[in-house]
């Protein structure tokens, strides 16, 4: 049985409360399928703002399927927790061809970031057509990749403002990738963990100078799965920092007076 977002359970704080990894705030959150170019069925979820439109959009995409990375990846998961409420931000995530969570098993298999091109088009398709606002490709680790290569090229860069990447490995995306960044004008922000296992600020740094208007963000003390919540939180307010159009401070509240659910696992 896929996961049912409306299955939370909301009930009110007595006073400002932590947030935790698990804690869940006030969302409209459905489930959606996305239909794929080459005629695969994806499974998805959206979180939107509860009661006001979003001011901008994540299309997010997960880390590498074989090695854990899915819809639910962590720094993913605790967007659409919190970004709706904190930020009026709506968080798309779906799993890629061949990739299962809780909310199910997206058709097809793993085709070593090839085929997920259609992917990325039928998730940023999906986006325009629910008239999404301000719309942003975030990848992490393998979804940088998959931002990389396909972000900057019709039919998805008309579509986009541009793009934040999350510890970029730049194993499958190279310099013509870089080069089409380049050419498209679209900002693009790079989060680098001090000690990722595969790129670290400086080589990013010289890596990414092929793109003149890219801002390159050193993270100090971070690695590549940004485990900790200080590193989520500094995830979390650079994203809202780029994409932010309602003023919103990028340092985010870490604590939330009001309705709360706790996510299992």
């Amino acid at each position: 049985m896929p996961f049912d977002p409306a299955s939370y359970e909301f009930s009110p704080s007595e006073g400002p409360v932590e947030i935790r990894a698990n804690t869940v705030l006030p969302a409209r959150r459905e489930n959606f399928e996305l239909r794929t170019a080459d005629g695969l069925t994806l499974v998805g979820e959206l979180a939107l703002p509860l009661d006001r439109d979003p001011v901008a959009t994540l299309v997010t995409l997960h880390p590498l399927p074989t090695h854990g990375g899915f819809m639910d990846s962590h720094v993913f998961r605790k967007a659409s927790f919190r970004l709706p409420a904190l930020a009026d931000i709506a968080v798309l995530r779906f799993n890629t061809r061949g990739t299962s969570s809780p909310r199910g098993t997206s058709e097809g298999s793993f085709e070593e970031g090839v085929g997920e091109r259609a992917d990325v088009e039928a998730a940023v398709r999906f986006a325009t057509e629910r008239g999404l606002p301000n719309r942003w490709l975030v990848g992490w680790s393998f979804g940088t990749e998959l931002a990389l290569r396909y972000g900057a090229l019709p039919p998805v860069e008309p579509e986009i403002e541009g793009g934040i990447l999350l510890s970029p490995p730049l194993h499958r995306a190279g310099e013509e990738d870089l080069a089409a960044w380049a050419a498209s004008g679209k900002p693009l922000t790079v989060l680098v963990p001090e000690f990722d296992d595969y790129l670290r600020p400086a080589e990013a740094a010289e890596r990414f100078a092929a793109v003149p208007h890219a801002k390159v963000v050193g993270v100090d003390g971070a690695k590549h799965l940004w485990v900790g919540e200080k590193f989520v939180q500094r995830v979390l307010g650079e994203i809202v920092s780029v994409v932010d159009l309602g003023g919103h401070p990028a340092a985010l509240p870490t604590a939330w007076e009001g309705p709360l659910a706790i996510a299992a696992g």
